[in-house]
């Protein structure tokens, strides 16, 4: 598990190794995350978008951005906690992800971002 807290939101992150399978004749790799963002500070805050880099074995970079996640702009009041889960493919047997979330403080009403910290994604077999 990877953690990092960001203005008083902690992030969590544990990753697991999907399968593999041919896609337009190119070898596909999926990786599965799950986040758990935690509110450990004393205003109510709100996520409202986010942006990745997803890094390959060879170094190339895909970038991801858009609203909230996974069709949802979870709203957490202080001590509250919103976990989800998704994916994504790589071409490679092993890579890194890393990103932020954009929120907003509703006592303050400003937008900052929180960090996303870089996390491995591996396959079993791959891992030295």
């Amino acid at each position: 598990m990877v953690q990092q807290i960001t203005r008083g939101i902690k992030i969590s992150v544990v990753t697991t190794f999907e399968g593999s399978f041919y896609k337009n004749y190119k070898m596909q790799y999926a990786f599965g995350y799950t986040i758990t963002i935690e509110n450990q500070s004393k205003d109510s805050v709100q996520l409202n978008a986010r942006h990745w880099e997803i890094l390959d074995a060879l170094n190339n970079i895909e970038i991801v951005s858009g609203e909230g996640v996974i069709g949802k702009k979870p709203v957490l009041k202080p001590g509250e906690s919103h976990t989800y889960t998704s994916g994504c493919l790589l071409t490679s047997p092993f890579g890194a992800m890393q990103g932020h979330y954009s929120m907003v403080n509703f006592t303050t009403t400003k937008k900052f971002q929180v960090t996303i910290p870089t996390f491995k994604l591996s396959a079993p077999f791959a891992i030295n």
